[in-house]
């Protein structure tokens, strides 16, 4: 640090948002991805189709403390969230930022869009935000420094992200791109310390890279699917538009300043990478179909160099103003962020528009009720061997949360590894958007359509009866499993 430690100022947002996400976590219900994640960790392994073990592996172990309780399951992103807050106020005290700078800069990142969003639930996301902050906030200190031992620390930080989501490597890329072209700091690619530090993150990265390379890098078929949904002229419009939103237009002119700044003033070149690396990642990510949210965890360091900036030229009232008008903004899409209003009083209104996450929280319980209904109109013969097959994780993962049903199984994604069910299975209630393929399962017969209350992905999907799998679970199984994100 340069100029003693965090102000009071700092510490005061970090509490809030961890506090507020802590206090909301248990209104509306899991998000489909972290029942995956909770179901996915009860199976270790060192990867799975869609991620590495990381964010499962604490899914699960939130699931083992206290089942069923959201609150556990979201004590750690809150945590992290708050810890990013402050992580990015360090950020502006590194580059030379007051009190203000650093007030400012933990305002902004406390109510940004983006941050609420993923530190509301437990995703690979919301860790990807804490390992890219950290990996920044340590580069930008050693560059400064000139420490280059410190790379070591940098690798071990970045290895570990790697087992949560292979997003770090192209941080690391980026920043790597970033230092070559800034000629005060280039010499560090030159250190057997930097080199040093990447080995370090390989090594922690190769377990997962092992069992991806064991079942024929699936991981690469579904960024495949990612890049034909995204790389489309819609998809990159919403990820170039989102540059603005992701923090909030008014923290978007900070993180502009910043930006220039950093790539304008020599006395800022040691932090020059991080400006550099958000425009290489962003040529990538326009030009492979990234998700508009992978570059959130850059645009808040810009805005604290936005913020350091802005303090040096201007007044401690004008920074006060600033922070007033940020926290007014961020009232505005708050609706659409986290669930402060009833679920159905969000349903059809324009925040709800804004995130299509948020009504995916809303209807489980409901799915859970309705496929026991159908369970329960089998003969008790059947009911005893009975089994659910789901077209989807997150319904499978619904089934097992909440419980009271037959053994629950899917083709989807990782849960495809955990099937078939056994030889003798059967009856089959099926959760899908259409009857099953006649090489899925036979005599089938659609028995309901499930009704969430709101309009969710789940609302109008239909429930099938059938009599078994085509042939043998393990000649149907191969046909049930699919892979998309």
């Amino acid at each position: 640090m340069t100029r003693g430690g965090l102000g009071r100022g700092t510490y005061l947002p970090a509490a809030a948002v961890t506090v507020a996400l802590l206090a909301l976590s248990t209104r509306y219900g899991p998000h489909r991805d972290e029942l995956y994640f909770v179901a996915a960790g009860h199976h270790p392994q060192w990867g799975y189709p869609d991620q590495p073990p990381l964010t499962p592996l604490l899914a699960a172990a939130a699931d083992q403390v206290a089942h069923g309780s959201l609150l556990v399951l979201r004590l750690v992103p809150a945590l992290l969230t708050g810890l990013v807050v402050l992580l990015v106020a360090d950020l502006a005290l590194e580059l030379g930022g007051g009190r203000g700078a650093q007030c400012l800069t933990a305002v902004v990142t406390a109510t940004a869009s983006g941050v609420l969003v993923v530190g509301h639930m437990l995703s690979t996301a919301t860790l990807d935000l804490f390992f890219w902050s950290a990996v920044v906030r340590l580069t930008v200190g050693l560059l400064h420094r000139d420490d280059r031992r410190r790379w070591l620390v940098v690798g071990l930080v970045a290895g570990v992200g790697l087992e949560n989501k292979h997003l770090v490597a192209f941080l690391g890329a980026g920043l790597a791109v970033g230092i070559a072209v800034t000629p005060a700091v280039r010499h560090h690619l030159r250190s057997p310390w930097c080199w040093a530090g990447g080995a370090t993150a390989l090594v922690l990265w190769l377990p997962n890279l092992a069992w991806q390379a064991a079942h024929g890098w699936p991981q690469l078929t579904l960024a495949a699917d990612v890049r034909d949904e995204y790389l489309t002229p819609g998809g990159t419009v919403q990820l170039v538009v989102f540059q603005a939103l992701l923090l909030s237009p008014l923290a978007a002119v900070l993180a502009w300043r910043g930006l220039v700044a950093l790539l304008r003033a020599d006395d800022l070149a040691y932090a020059r990478p991080v400006a550099v690396a958000y425009l290489f990642l962003l040529v990538v990510f326009v030009a492979t179909g990234g998700k508009h949210y992978y570059l959130l965890p850059l645009l808040a360091p810009l805005a604290a160099a936005g913020a350091v900036v802005t303090e040096h030229r201007t007044s401690p009232r004008a920074m006060r103003r600033w922070v007033a008008e940020i926290l007014v903004v961020a009232l505005v899409p708050l609706p659409a962020l986290l669930p402060v209003l009833p679920a159905r009083t969000l349903d059809g209104t324009f925040w709800a528009d804004l995130n299509g996450d948020a009504l995916e929280t809303v209807g489980w319980p409901a799915v859970t009720t309705q496929v026991r209904a159908v369970v329960a109109t089998l003969p008790a013969a059947d009911r005893r061997t009975a089994v659910v097959v789901t077209q989807n994780y997150g319904e499978a993962g619904a089934l097992q949360w909440y419980g009271g049903t037959p053994p629950v199984y899917s083709g989807h994604n990782g849960y495809a590894d955990w099937g078939p069910p056994p030889a003798s299975a059967g009856p089959v209630v099926y959760v899908g958007s259409e009857q099953p393929a006649p090489d899925q399962l036979t005599g089938c017969r659609r028995a309901a359509t499930l009704r969430t209350g709101v309009d969710d992905e789940e609302d109008g999907q239909g429930l099938w009866v059938c009599a078994g799998p085509a042939g043998s679970w393990r000649q149907a199984w191969p046909r049930l499993r699919h892979l998309d994100a």
